[in-house]
């Protein structure tokens, strides 16, 4: 189990697409066995709500409200980034966990993370969706009920990481190991390959790469012309949601080509092994 934290952002529905692996629509409704998990305090809004359901859209704006009702809240270095992703993703040989399993991981992740604090109810909004196999994503928005700036832990990796082993242990499944050490002749090789890998790393970062923060940008620019009046405004704030997309894919290549210049490939025999095993006994 592999927990990742994306870059915070201004809006949830780049994440919740991520989750769903489609876009959002205001006809697909998402039940139980999607959103999995959330805030407690989402049973005050669905109290007297004669629809039980929602759909993506709807989900959406719940974790965007926070942004209407307190516009001047920002983080202490006047981020207004406050949209918190993360998503957890099982081994590939894994068994399929049930509902209850996946409700349990997504409240234990909430907590570890520092977005679910037990007892108080007028905290965070967050949700977590299962909507792809083998994975889970938590949503949140920083921004608390009273307007005050939620600070995750400082140390909050580690704990979703310490958080992820445990819950290996407990339901059973594939920890994540270390590779075997590589023979000598193939480690150099290897080490040269990690080296690119770090630098492929560093760009993709989520938190401090370069990428990140030229899309931070771009996404911090859409999001003021957005509130500016005029149909050649709103078609600019478009293409520049749509140039962070991009960007953010760029990240994800980066990232996932960097795992795999240092994933270890199959290394063949010395002539010796190979000669002795063709050899008649």
């Amino acid at each position: 189990m592999i927990p990742r934290l994306h870059e915070r952002t201004h809006r949830p529905h780049d994440p919740l697409e991520e989750a769903l692996g489609r876009p959002v629509s205001p006809n697909e409704g998402l039940t139980e066995h999607t959103i999995v998990a959330h805030w407690p305090g989402l049973d005050y809004f669905t109290l007297d709500d004669e629809q039980r359901i929602w759909t993506s859209v709807q989900w959406a704006e719940h974790l965007e409200d926070p942004y209407l009702e307190h516009p001047f809240a920002a983080s202490p270095d006047d981020d207004r980034r406050a949209i918190l992703h993360l998503d957890v993703r099982l081994h590939p040989d894994d068994r399929e966990l049930t509902g209850p399993e996946w409700a349990e991981v997504a409240q234990r992740l909430a907590r570890a993370a520092g977005i679910e604090i037990p007892g108080k109810e007028h905290g965070c909004r967050w949700i977590a969706v299962q909507a792809q196999p083998g994975r889970l994503d938590l949503i949140a928005n920083l921004i608390h009920l009273d307007g005050a700036w939620h600070a995750p832990p400082a140390d909050k990796l580690r704990r979703l990481a310490q958080e992820a082993r445990r819950i290996e242990q407990d339901l059973h499944l594939i920890r994540v190991r270390s590779d075997p050490p590589s023979r000598p002749a193939v480690r150099a090789a290897l080490t040269a390959s990690a080296q690119l890998a770090t630098i492929l790393t560093q760009l993709a970062d989520e938190q401090a790469g370069p990428l990140a923060a030229v899309r931070g940008l771009v996404e911090h620019t859409s999001h003021r012309i957005a509130r500016q009046p005029g149909a050649a405004r709103t078609d600019a704030a478009h293409r520049l949601e749509l140039i962070a997309r991009r960007l953010h894919a760029i990240q994800q290549d980066l990232d996932t080509t960097a795992n795999r210049m240092v994933q270890p490939c199959a290394v063949p025999a010395p002539d010796a092994v190979r000669h002795n095993a063709h050899r008649s006994p």
